[in-house]
């Protein structure tokens, strides 16, 4: 029976907040009929009977007609779907904290750009930018800035890459479990001149199973991935174009200094070679 409270619940409140806009059932499947011929599609009509059972029992609306209602109440869709125990900001939060195996593609999403974060809004002007620090004891104030007045940052459209746990192409450079950002725009490989590891271009690749961080070389048609002298991988090889893209060149990193899942004695992954 507890189970069933927090549904019947969202029914309740689904009827209040209908009653408080002055609205009859009748008004709200006349409005649904608006979002039907709109997205051609019937699921999305709500009908007398149907809104009466979802105000007055357990019974759980489908997406669709979910929808509906937050089109003809004005109410934001992941406020409708809070009703029923789903919380669409947590799902950043939860990606996370179950990360993939393999290297991919990834995005960072902005649920409610009208909400806050904090964020450092004045930096203490006497510390000192050439000596590295603690983030906290360079910021003079922090204070609650609205989402919408950091877009220009492109969070949202930005491209992005996550290097999964058992991808060690350049470990220890870029460790498994890192957020990297990619330039979509630099596509080619350019003979680069480089004197450490730390100037060489890093490349996100895709390959026809999956993707790769990794640094290249293009040698005719073939594409050479070539790994970490200390990560236990080896150089791979493909067809350039037909097995292997270049999804952009690697701008920004976010790593773990000590990641989790980080192997005891040295224990490296070796990735099997291909030709």
């Amino acid at each position: 029976m507890a189970e069933t409270k927090p549904i019947l619940r969202a029914g309740e409140q689904l009827k209040d907040l209908r009653l408080r806009l002055g609205m009859t059932i009748r008004d709200v499947t006349d409005l649904s009929q608006k979002v039907v011929d709109s997205e051609g599609n019937e699921e999305f009509g709500v009908s007398t009977t149907w809104l009466s059972e979802i105000e007055n029992s357990e019974s759980v609306p489908s997406i669709y007609k979910l929808y509906s209602l937050s089109v003809i109440y004005h109410v934001k869709f992941g406020d409708l779907l809070e009703l029923y125990g789903v919380d669409i900001k947590k799902i950043n939060k939860l990606q996370s904290e179950i990360p993939l195996p393999q290297t991919h593609l990834t995005s960072v999403e902005v649920f409610d750009d009208t909400g806050t974060i904090t964020f450092p809004i004045r930096f203490d002007q006497g510390f000192d930018k050439g000596k590295t620090n603690i983030l906290s004891r360079m910021v003079e104030i922090w204070g609650e800035v609205p989402i919408g007045i950091i877009r220009h940052l492109d969070v949202r459209h930005s491209m992005y890459g996550y290097i999964g746990l058992q991808d060690r192409t350049l470990y220890p450079l870029l460790r498994p479990g890192s957020f990297v950002q990619i330039d979509a725009s630099n596509k080619k490989v350019l003979p680069v001149k480089w004197q450490t590891e730390y100037e060489r271009p890093i490349y996100f690749v895709e390959l026809r199973d999956g993707y790769v961080c990794s640094w290249c070389e293009l040698q005719g048609t073939q594409l050479i991935l070539v790994p970490h002298p200390g990560s236990g991988c080896v150089i791979r090889q493909f067809k350039y174009e037909a097995e292997a893209e270049i999804v952009g060149r690697v701008t920004g990193l976010a790593m773990r200094i000590v990641p989790p899942d980080e192997p005891a004695g040295g224990e490296t992954a070796k990735l099997p070679r291909r030709s």
